[in-house]
């Protein structure tokens, strides 16, 4: 055979060697691996319990259990799809400032892309723009608003969610328990972590701050029952049959 095709054979058995060597590892939370000794650095987000932008765990955690409540006040605490948004000011005070709520409506209103962030993001639009509300921001001002705002979510967002959460740009976008976990207690999801988006959307030009892990011990409970009949009910919900209902309901059921 020539020699430049010889040449050429070996080239292609040299980088599937190499590409073997390099191949992506299965992904766990955020430490997915993308080459076979080391994980890559993009994919590693800071510990829940730091003091990220000044803000103590304690506040970090006081806002998550803010998302956990809106449950309560917008739907049920043991509602099927148990996700729930805040969007904070933290820039306004050392403590935050609520600005909206959101929750996971798509049975409610039958709009299959309401999801906790997305209906969090245009409860806020709304506060912002409301001519007789605390701002009365015009829409470039409120559209601009963002970029000073925290978004907290008890559970990670899928990548519609997280898409959405960049392009508003967000100051922060913080949330409890993952995707990986969502999969393990039986949730279909799309298998696209956060990290993977912020990573891809470094052209847009507000830069946001990913904070992962907050508060799980609290955030999990609420996605653990709904798949498994042996797990416990949120608090203020108790067993009917394979559902989770409201105290009261469930005692004249």
């Amino acid at each position: 055979m020539p020699y430049s095709f010889c040449a050429s054979i070996a080239l292609v058995f040299a980088l599937a060697l190499v590409l073997a060597g390099t191949c992506t590892q299965p992904v766990s939370g955020h430490q997915h691996h993308r080459h076979a000794f080391s994980p890559s650095l993009e994919s590693i987000v800071a510990l829940p319990t730091l003091s990220i932008n000044s803000v103590p765990i304690a506040v970090r955690e006081g806002w998550m259990r803010r998302a956990n409540a809106a449950l309560a006040e917008l739907a049920s605490p043991c509602t099927f799809s148990a996700f729930a948004s805040v969007i904070v000011n933290h820039t306004a005070s050392d403590a935050g400032e609520l600005v909206c709520i959101g929750v996971n409506s798509n049975v409610n209103t039958g709009d299959p892309i309401l999801h906790g962030e997305i209906a969090a993001i245009q409860n806020c639009t709304a506060v912002l723009t409301d001519p007789a509300g605390p701002y009365k921001f015009t829409p470039k001002q409120a559209q601009a608003a963002f970029a000073d705002l925290s978004l907290y979510t008890n559970a990670e967002s899928c990548p519609m969610c997280a898409s959405a959460i960049r392009w508003s740009g967000f100051r922060e976008y913080i949330y409890g328990t993952s995707i990986a976990t969502l999969i393990s207690l039986g949730w279909a999801q799309i298998r696209i972590p956060s990290i993977d988006v912020f990573e891809r959307s470094f052209d847009l030009p507000n830069p946001s701050r990913l904070i992962a892990g907050v508060l799980t011990n609290e955030t999990d409970p609420f996605f653990s029952w709904q798949f498994d009949p042996s797990a416990p009910c949120p608090a203020g919900c108790a067993r009917v049959g394979a559902t989770c209902r409201l105290v009261e309901a469930a005692g004249g059921a």
